[in-house]
């Protein structure tokens, strides 16, 4: 008696288990988007010497929408892309890979308004 209790205890855990997976499974799909969000696709951003290596860079990361939303000067993306290598493990981009990511961003997302503080603008701090 006692080993069928353990057996029925150890199928009904492989029911659960197995139905679990397909739930967490088929849910997974469901929230997979099917039509690629504005901003997510590099041929809907400002066409520019740099679009495809910026593009892949901060996409690494984020959405673009976070970048594209944000309007800076070349200083202040700069101070950006050092804070984010210093505090978010970005990759260390120099040289001409970097002045090309700057201009990009200088010229396809200029400053929308002056700035009180440097670098990264957090969207949901107190003004």
């Amino acid at each position: 008696m006692r080993r069928l209790g353990i057996v029925r205890l150890i199928s009904g855990f492989g029911a659960v288990l197995i139905g679990t997976t397909f739930a967490l499974t088929i849910g997974s799909r469901a929230q997979e988007p099917t039509v690629p969000l504005r901003d997510q696709v590099v041929e809907d951003l400002p066409a520019h010497p740099g679009r495809e290596e910026t593009f892949g860079l901060c996409t690494a990361c984020h959405a673009y929408r976070l970048v594209s939303n944000q309007g800076m000067s070349r200083e202040r993306w700069d101070e950006t892309l050092t804070w984010m290598t210093e505090r978010q493990n970005m990759p260390d981009i120099q040289g001409t890979e970097r002045a090309l990511i700057l201009d990009y961003l200088a010229t396809a997302h200029p400053p929308k308004a002056p700035s009180r503080t440097g670098g990264f603008q957090n969207p949901f701090a107190p003004q």
